[in-house]
């Protein structure tokens, strides 16, 4: 079974006022953090950007959107248009804590399912999630009805909806589903 991950650096980045991806954390860079994490348990790692000058230190695959300025749901209809996996794995370059734990527990209940898409504090995280490649089709209809949210897309794929990690500990799933949009995120990720 080959498994992909997907890292979308695409954004713009707004609320922060710079590029997120790129901002240090304990030496590395937050997309540095991903990158690693997702290495231990993807085959390849593909970055979903429309700049790909920046990320070239990761030595690994670049893609842009086939679809510009089509957000999230266009980053993952590139990555799996262009890289052929039976699993993907997403991580939005937002998110430099991810671990895992959460994803080999994702994967595990995926199942017959399209995706495993986690909940946690009430909250879903679609750029947090497990895709096999037969959602790829529903992505693109979507994209072309300019359906841009996540959520509508979900209305049209098997979804497992995971709300029980399994024992993992709270404070692991607090870091996983961190995201750094603004400044003083950011100074708190600088504390963990």
């Amino acid at each position: 079974m080959l498994k992909q991950g997907i890292i979308l650096a695409g954004g713009k980045s707004s609320r922060m006022g710079t590029n997120k991806s790129l901002l240090p954390l304990g030496g590395k860079t937050s997309i540095e953090h991903i990158f690693n994490e997702m290495s231990l348990f993807t085959d390849e790692i593909t970055i979903v950007a429309n700049d790909p000058t920046l990320y070239r230190f990761l030595n690994t695959d670049i893609v842009a959107d086939r679809y510009t300025g089509k957000g999230p749901l266009a980053g993952l209809e590139s990555a799996m248009y262009y890289k052929k996996a039976d699993l993907y794995f997403v991580a939005a370059c937002d998110m430099p804590f991810v671990n895992k734990s959460v994803y080999d527990w994702l994967q595990k209940q995926i199942s017959h399912y399209s995706a495993a898409v986690p909940i946690f504090n009430e909250k879903t995280h679609p750029l947090a999630g497990v895709y096999k490649r037969e959602v790829l089709p529903k992505v693109q209809e979507q994209l072309a009805q300019n359906n841009l949210r996540m959520k509508s897309f979900f209305e049209h794929i098997d979804i497992k909806y995971v709300e029980d990690y399994n024992g993992i500990p709270r404070r692991v799933l607090e870091k996983h589903f961190f995201n750094m949009n603004h400044p003083d995120q950011y100074r708190e990720a600088k504390l963990f």
